[in-house]
């Protein structure tokens, strides 16, 4: 859908700034605005009664405040009163569609949110890749994926209820959507909206672009950093994941040690386990040899099955002696249970709005 207003969400907070200082206003002003924005969340200029009459006139000629919507939603079988990991598709302002989850674990409630429309990386084993890459979100359509899960959970749940953790493991790759993911994450975090959480409760997970880790190095964002490693083997990795291509590991070696010095803080390697592609013992050699001299953790998951993808999870025998391996070179390993799975909302999986299969695998 085509909208001849911009919508003022779109913009970034410097951008804000900029537009308030257009208007003639002091700077102050998109401070004030942002955060009746973000916080008490208007529908209309006309809400926002911190703002004059005539700014608030002048604001309605010039832009609209439209906001992301819960379009459907689907949960997991679960028992009794207990939380179920649940898929929501989120409708942007122009139609775009994009997939958040829900997960639930003891003393946490995660959301699983997307930073773009689709990815243009083509991973071989994730749903998302084979869409192509629609468009960047913008900070408001990311940060409006938190508030609509927030309210569905206080809807759901009443005081119990509430967003404790926020990963951006949804659709597409945060780091080639860097300026936004930070925005978000400011807004997210800051302390005096209604919704706010710490942004060490945060999580971005990139595959390895080497460049956006630089810059999440050297800004002053604290969330934690996930890279989505699947191979410590050159060729390997670069069947598996394009992009390793360019950037390769030896290079993505050299950045993640260079945000361990900047930021002094750990890095988790993300390992989906596939059975016959990167479960050998000589894959988790590979990988200890990667992790040597990181401060990092590693991370295992099961694969989850997607439609016309044709890899197979791992056998739990078998991801035990890879697990193993892994802890008898002395690093810190965990294995992450997978959440989502039936109703194709866990890692890999999500495909919003799609409305033709997922293309079949390249032949």
């Amino acid at each position: 859908m085509q909208h001849t207003i911009p919508n003022i969400k779109d913009l970034a907070r410097s951008e804000l700034k900029e537009a308030m200082t257009a208007l003639g206003e002091p700077a102050y002003r998109a401070s004030q605005l942002h955060q009746w924005l973000y916080s008490h969340r208007p529908v209309t200029f006309d809400d926002i009664t911190i703002l004059s009459l005539a700014l608030r006139k002048k604001l309605s000629g010039l832009y609209a405040i439209r906001s992301a919507v819960l379009d459907s939603t689907m949960q997991e079988t679960c028992s009794g009163e207990e939380l179920p990991t649940t898929k929501f598709l989120v409708r942007m302002p122009d139609e775009e569609a994009v997939e958040s989850v829900i997960i639930p674990a003891e003393n946490r409630i995660t959301a699983c949110i997307s930073s773009q429309a689709g990815c243009a990386l083509k991973c071989a084993f994730c749903a998302t890749g084979r869409l192509g890459l629609k468009r960047n979100l913008t900070t408001g359509e990311i940060t409006d994926q938190v508030h609509l899960l927030n309210d569905y959970l206080a809807a759901r749940c009443g005081n119990s209820g509430t967003i404790t953790n926020i990963v951006f493991m949804g659709m597409g790759e945060p780091l080639l959507n860097t300026p936004n993911v930070l925005d978000a994450i400011e807004t997210l975090g800051n302390q005096s909206y209604r919704f706010s959480l710490s942004q060490r409760k945060i999580t971005i997970s990139t595959v390895g672009i080497v460049p956006g880790i630089a810059v999440l190095a050297d800004s002053s964002c604290k969330a934690k950093l996930a890279v989505s490693l699947h191979s410590a083997m050159q060729k390997k990795r670069e069947a598996m994941m394009p992009v390793a291509r360019e950037w390769t590991l030896p290079l993505l070696k050299k950045s993640i040690a260079a945000y361990n010095r900047k930021t002094g803080r750990p890095v988790t390697l993300v390992y989906m386990l596939l059975e016959g592609v990167n479960d050998a013992r000589e894959d988790a050699r590979a990988l200890a040899e990667f992790a040597k001299g990181l401060f990092c953790k590693i991370n295992l998951i099961d694969y989850n099955a997607i439609v016309n993808i044709k890899f197979k999870p791992v056998y739990t025998g078998k991801r035990d002696l890879f697990l193993r391996s892994l802890l008898d070179s002395g690093l810190q390993v965990t294995v992450r249970k997978s959440h989502g799975a039936s109703i194709n909302a866990a890692c890999g999986q999500l495909a919003a709005d799609r409305k033709q299969p997922i293309p079949e695998e390249p032949h």
